[in-house]
């Protein structure tokens, strides 16, 4: 699947938030930083398989909730331990006020390490 498709209303998601949403069959971690940028990842975290749209969005970072294992929310790059492996990170758009994300445009950076 290649493309944008709209995930929901940029009014849902206030600045500093994230949420779980579905495109294309993935379920996703959708936020809106604080700056006004917009990022998805995929949302199981790679360390103990936490719901990473239930955690707390800080800086463009999301922390799981499960252990505190850090990610960018624009790169899918992890940025706190005990995670060692990034997760897939997604385009963002806002159009019209409609948020789309382009799942078939994954990104992933490199492990740290």
């Amino acid at each position: 699947m290649s493309g944008f498709v709209r995930v929901g209303r940029a009014e849902d998601v206030p600045a500093g938030e994230v949420r779980v949403v579905e495109a294309g069959g993935r379920s996703l971690c959708l936020g809106h930083c604080e700056d006004g940028s917009w990022g998805a990842i995929d949302n199981v975290c790679t360390h103990d398989g936490g719901i990473l749209g239930e955690g707390e969005l800080e800086s463009c970072q999301v922390e799981c909730p499960r252990h505190g294992a850090r990610f960018d929310l624009l790169t899918g790059r992890v940025t706190a331990l005990p995670a060692v492996f990034p997760v897939n990170a997604y385009p963002v758009r806002v159009v019209d006020g409609d948020v789309e994300v382009d799942v078939g445009v994954p990104t992933k950076e490199l492990e740290i390490g």
